[in-house]
């Protein structure tokens, strides 16, 4: 699984000009399921991302995870993420989980996100959707998992 996660002080993502998900501060996740990926690896990228030390504290030093600084998460399903393009100019997608896996992963990363008390917010899977964020920072981190594990 990979995950670019970003702090932003707002974040929405839109379908059909409708806003389907949205948080003021807190993190965007943008997130890639890989056809390898089972439950382990959404829960290693919730507890991870839950807490990262990125916001920051009384004294300006990124010290504060998103539980701490009271924000909540974006999560947008984004299979791009797993693009191959070691080859040709065209991005070859086959090690991106097919829907009826990847979805179920995605939920289940946001379910674990909430379970740490955080709100979450979710995009449309599947959906052509528009992203509309204020990177905070900026800061911008990638996490990815190799059999459930962070790497």
């Amino acid at each position: 699984m990979r995950a670019v996660v970003q702090r932003v002080s707002r974040a929405s993502v839109s379908v059909e000009g409708s806003v389907v998900g949205q948080i003021e501060l807190g993190l965007a996740a943008l997130v890639g399921v890989s056809d390898v990926d089972s439950e382990a690896d959404a829960i290693a990228v919730a507890d991870k991302l839950v807490g990262l030390r990125i916001f920051p504290d009384d004294e300006g030093k990124m010290n504060r995870s998103v539980v701490e600084a009271g924000g909540g998460v974006l999560v947008i399903s984004q299979f791009t993420l797993l693009a191959d393009v070691r080859k040709g100019r065209r991005p070859s997608f086959v090690h991106a989980a097919i829907p009826v896996v990847a979805d179920p992963l995605v939920q289940r990363l946001a379910g674990a996100i909430s379970s740490h008390g955080v709100p979450v917010a979710n995009g449309e899977f599947g959906a052509h959707m528009e992203v509309d964020l204020i990177n905070d920072g900026p800061v911008t981190i990638i996490l990815e998992t190799v059999d459930g594990r962070i790497q």
